[in-house]
């Protein structure tokens, strides 16, 4: 996806999420899809988040992140929804500044360096893209009105995903397997997991490649990407093969 797209769709998805906060009856509300947090503190964790990776990407290449500050500006309480609000569009702005500013080829930190994604700014707004895409998920689920993402953020997002997320240079811990995943609407990616770690590849014909995997599942993009965030079951996938491979890349943490 260009550069420009990947903007323009941060800003597409920033206005939804904050259309389902404005809806919701009360931001006291739990978020079913992340339990611990109420829909006011999902508002504050994705400005928050916003406003660190804007500081990162305008910091530039660094072997560290830049040190966290106090979200300054944020309400602290759920009753002051259009503060809370306008203080979330200036996050989300900050952040869109700091990328149109470093351009897409620009290094910086990111957590993600024994990963297939890059570590520039270009990365950045894609993982970015879909941290949003998902917490507007949550937020349309919690006041009661779940859209599926849009196909476009979605097919890059199962890519994105297995890219950023689930490749590493560390081994996998259980027998050497091949996991792969289809999108309905075109589109095959494979897990390969083995002792030298995980690594993903795009299928050229999908669901067509010689090789059999170990395991396959099979939905809508959204699907896809929601069962990979966790915010689905597995089970809501079509699903083939050795069904306890999912359950296995959910338990590991290749950081332990």
């Amino acid at each position: 996806m260009e550069f420009s797209d990947l903007l323009r769709l941060i800003d597409e998805r920033s206005t939804a999420f904050g259309a389902a906060v404005a809806s919701a009856p009360s931001l006291d509300v739990r978020v079913p899809t992340c339990p611990e947090w109420t829909l006011f503190d999902l508002v504050r964790h994705l400005g928050e988040g916003r406003r660190f990776w804007a500081a990162t990407v305008a910091a530039g290449p660094a072997a560290a992140p830049p040190p966290k500050s106090a979200p300054a500006g944020a309400p602290a309480g759920a009753g002051e929804r259009e503060a809370l609000l306008a203080w979330l569009a200036a996050s989300t702005q900050q952040l869109l500044d700091a990328l149109r500013e470093a351009g897409p080829d620009r290094g910086c930190w990111t957590w993600w360096g024994t990963s297939q994604s890059p570590q520039i700014c270009g990365a950045v707004a894609r993982h970015q893209l879909q941290e949003i895409a998902v917490h507007t998920y949550d937020a349309q689920i919690t006041v009661g009105a779940p859209q599926p993402l849009p196909e476009e953020v979605a097919l890059d997002g199962v890519d994105e995903f297995l890219s950023t997320c689930c490749t590493t240079t560390t081994a996998w811990p259980h027998e050497p397997a091949a996991v792969d995943y289809h999108a309905a609407e075109g589109g095959s990616w494979r897990l390969e997991l083995s002792a030298d770690g995980a690594r993903t590849v795009r299928l050229p014909t999908p669901g067509e490649n010689p090789d059999a995997a170990d395991a396959s599942a099979r939905g809508t993009a959204s699907e896809l990407v929601l069962a990979l965030y966790g915010r689905i079951p597995v089970d809501h996938l079509e699903s083939h093969g050795d069904r306890r491979l999912f359950d296995l890349l959910l338990a590991w943490d290749p950081e332990d």
